[in-house]
């Protein structure tokens, strides 16, 4: 688990409040607290209280560097895209969207040039989380980072809607639902 720390902003970003999905800035010197860090995102709270998410791209206004862990290097495309999403999380759960069983399906289509459309279809936990489109942006980002995927769509569905008997057993255990 990560340890909580103390940081002051090194300068003005933008920030996803939490829970919900509102995009906010951030004023250079305001101190907060990071609660979460995973997947190269950070979830931060200030003084009052509020809940914010700063993504791997602004990890610099917190002082903090994200450096590519090479999960997604190797195997089937397939493979590599499964690896991206294991790096997208909730901001309030410390498991990735996939071991929470948010992931129903992944499905790679290969195009005659070469390149590659992925498709996939996630859920939340809860329907009316504002979160949604922030989780489902930052999977598009992160698939279509990918060498040779040329598109990635993303739906958002809540049929069957999500349980946590969906969780794998290591993210039941994580959490402390066993």
């Amino acid at each position: 688990m990560y340890e909580r720390e103390e940081v002051q902003l090194l300068r003005d970003v933008g920030a996803i409040q939490i829970p919900d999905g509102t995009a906010v800035m951030l004023t250079e010197g305001m101190p907060l607290l990071i609660t979460q860090q995973l997947g190269g995102s950070f979830t931060v709270m200030n003084d009052r209280g509020a809940m914010y998410r700063i993504d791997d791209r602004n990890a610099d206004a917190l002082g903090k560097e994200v450096s590519d862990d090479g999960s997604a290097a190797g195997g089937t495309l397939e493979d590599q895209v499964w690896a991206q999403m294991k790096k997208c999380y909730d901001p309030e759960i410390p498991v990735n969207i996939v071991d929470l069983g948010l992931v129903y399906s992944c499905e790679v289509t290969e195009a005659d040039d070469g390149e590659s459309d992925v498709d996939i279809t996630m859920t939340l936990t809860a329907p009316g989380c504002g979160m949604g489109p922030v989780l489902a942006e930052d999977v598009k980002r992160r698939v279509e980072g990918l060498e040779t995927v040329r598109e990635a769509r993303v739906a958002v569905v809540f049929d069957p809607p999500w349980n946590q008997n969906m969780m794998t057993e290591a993210a039941r255990l994580q959490l402390g639902f066993i």
